[in-house]
């Protein structure tokens, strides 16, 4: 819902705010109540991208409870002041910076997908804010568009295509066709999958590529253009309801009857229709385990996640998570400063997750964090994963040289 201003000057306002977030939130406020807060601006799609928006909201939520009960930071609380940006990039921007100018928030953070954090990103930067991207992709936003005040926690686009492109490089068929949405994220995915698998296989070709327009895929055209092009694997870069509709597409034109897959997304998603007995069937693909992993931080993060929402986590809840984690870690290192002393302070900043801990590389202000890569099977609309690694991100970080290649000067400084 749209933040009214409120002056931070009156005491009655600053009251008024900090009992709305103790209402919305159920936070059980201790001594710290009458400090004021540290607001943190969110900005974020989540009618757009519907459940695993959402997701991504209860982990930022669930982290900014825990802080909080515990005496918040500094004796300051956290809050939040959320602007939706509705997918759309030019309102993303303006929210940006109603958020720096007239909320006069300390942090940014939110923004899922790569065009929209790529303008949030730019407003940050124009107005020295910290932004913590949680969970677009795209290789530009620490690379060829990078600031010096942006930060990301989920593994970048190069990052998972790396893990990918090594399995992939793994199997024994040389043809390859891609399929990926047509904008920042999709074209960044393909370039750096083949430039990676390449390396790793020069034998390899690619026989086919199709670009469909982001949710507007003609799923049934794609999959014949890549069933004709007979190839031996398929690097799927399609998410959410483009997934949904290329999967059933290849389903019914028997696309996937010896053909290897090998996706970028969670390929078990849940909007896929129950009716297919097998909609999808061992794809190697980046997924999330939840049920299946043991790690104590994890565990902790389950039930905790479980009791609030009475829900399964999805992926997005534990980068929405890990990215208030950070901001807190950030936040305190600095002894709350924002701006130059918040960038200095977050460069090298080590800090928890549900997967262990992480830090942000100084080099090039990505995070650590890994991802889980094995074997999705989807079976009467419900998804699984089996031969599963998680695979530490920092084994896949982009090469000192290649970062350096590619990311302005002035971002590093």
């Amino acid at each position: 819902m749209p933040h009214r201003k409120q002056s931070l000057h009156s005491p009655r306002s600053r009251w008024t705010l900090l009992l709305g977030l103790a209402a919305a939130l159920a936070l059980p406020w201790g001594p710290s109540h009458a400090a004021e807060a540290i607001r943190i601006g969110e900005i974020n799609s989540r009618h757009r991208l519907s459940t695993a928006g959402q997701a991504y909201r209860n982990g930022l939520a669930l982290a900014l409870e825990q802080i909080n009960a515990a005496g918040g930071v500094g004796g300051r609380p956290l809050q939040l002041v959320v602007r939706e940006d509705d997918g759309d990039a030019d309102q993303a921007a303006r929210n940006a910076r109603a958020l720096i100018s007239q909320d006069h928030v300390e942090v940014l953070t939110g923004s899922m997908l790569s065009d929209v954090a790529l303008a949030v990103s730019r407003e940050a930067a124009r107005g020295r804010t910290v932004l913590v991207v949680g969970d677009a992709l795209s290789d530009a936003i620490t690379l060829d568009k990078g600031n010096r005040y942006t930060f990301r926690v989920r593994p970048s686009t190069y990052m998972q295509a790396a893990m990918l492109a090594e399995q992939a490089a793994r199997l024994p068929g040389r043809r390859w066709a891609v399929v990926a949405p047509n904008y920042e994220y999709g074209q960044s995915a393909v370039a750096s999958f083949k430039l990676l698998l390449k390396q790793a296989r020069p034998d390899v070709e690619f026989v086919s590529d199709q670009w469909p327009a982001l949710g507007k895929i003609k799923a049934d055209d794609v999959a014949r253009a890549i069933r004709q092009s007979r190839p031996d694997g398929i690097f799927n870069a399609t998410f959410g309801e483009d997934l949904q509709k290329f999967v059933q597409a290849g389903n019914r034109q028997q696309l996937f009857e010896g053909v290897r897959v090998v996706s970028m997304a969670s390929a078990g998603a849940p909007s896929l229709d129950p009716s297919q007995s097998e909609a999808i069937r061992d794809w190697l693909a980046i997924g999330y385990p939840w049920d299946q992993v043991s790690l104590p931080e994890h565990q902790r993060f389950l039930e905790a996640y479980l009791k609030r929402f009475s829900e399964r986590p999805q992926l997005s809840a534990v980068f929405g998570y890990t990215t208030m984690m950070a901001i807190a870690a950030g936040l305190k290192k600095s002894e709350g400063g924002d701006g130059e002393v918040l960038v200095e302070a977050m460069r090298g900043l080590q800090f928890g997750s549900p997967l262990g801990p992480v830090s942000f590389r100084a080099l090039d202000q990505q995070a650590s964090l890994g991802a889980f890569v094995g074997l999705v099977s989807q079976k009467d609309g419900r998804s699984s994963m089996r031969d599963w690694r998680y695979l530490d991100g920092a084994a896949y970080l982009p090469p000192p040289a290649y970062v350096r290649s590619r990311r302005p000067a002035s971002a590093s400084k």
